[in-house]
């Protein structure tokens, strides 16, 4: 039987390719009927983590809307033994450089942002408070922008994206995400991949409908 672990942003990630619908609602709808028609025949089970559920269900207002307990009641809801689970060290010491690194580089474009900020408010007379915070925001604004992609593009920046990993280390199942980061570092721990392009086709081929 074959095991895929899912990233919630399978569904919300409209250019991951799938082919189950132009729309979020249709997707989850379609893939729901693939799980529970792959589970019933005991070709393949979809599982996610406690905490990648929880972000799946904050996209939506109303959580128990049918089409969304139809899929979670298709999918197994499992978290990673955290104790058991076992990496080599080089893993770690590649994770630990690449934070150190990125810190490195939030920490100077911060100082660049704050020079820049300074050299905006040289020679120029006090602002009253309003037009300060409003000339503030759009270096803050900036800043933010700049840090994000500097220290989170392309890393875990989440439990519920080491989650996804460590569960598919021990379920020996194929990581399904539409996520940089967590593709990059699932390589890095060695776990297997669904390509999304073909991940329908995949459905279709062990429900022997090609």
């Amino acid at each position: 039987m074959k095991k895929y672990i899912l990233d919630a942003n399978l569904f919300f990630n409209l250019e991951t390719s799938l082919g189950m619908g132009e729309k979020t609602e249709a997707v989850i709808k379609t893939f729901a009927k693939y799980a529970k028609e792959l589970r019933n025949q005991n070709l393949a089970e979809f599982f996610m983590p406690p905490k990648v559920v929880e972000e799946f269900l904050s996209f939506f207002e109303n959580k128990d809307q049918a089409f969304l307990q139809e899929f979670l009641a298709s999918v197994t809801v499992k978290s990673p033994d955290h104790l058991r689970s076992q990496f080599p060290a080089q893993v770690f010491y590649q994770l630990v450089d690449d934070i150190r690194q990125r810190s490195l580089r939030g920490l100077r474009l911060g100082e660049e942002e704050i020079e820049l900020a300074a050299r905006s408010f040289s020679g120029k007379s006090p602002l009253p408070t309003k037009e300060f915070q409003i000339a503030v925001g759009d270096h803050i604004k900036k800043f933010r922008q700049r840090y994000r992609r500097a220290t989170r593009f392309g890393f875990l920046d989440s439990l519920a994206d080491l989650d996804l990993i460590v569960l598919a280390k021990e379920q020996d199942g194929f990581l399904a995400s539409a996520d940089e980061g967590v593709i990059y570092w699932g390589r890095a721990f060695g776990v297997k991949e669904a390509r999304l392009g073909s991940l329908r086709r995949e459905l279709d081929s062990l429900l022997h409908r090609e």
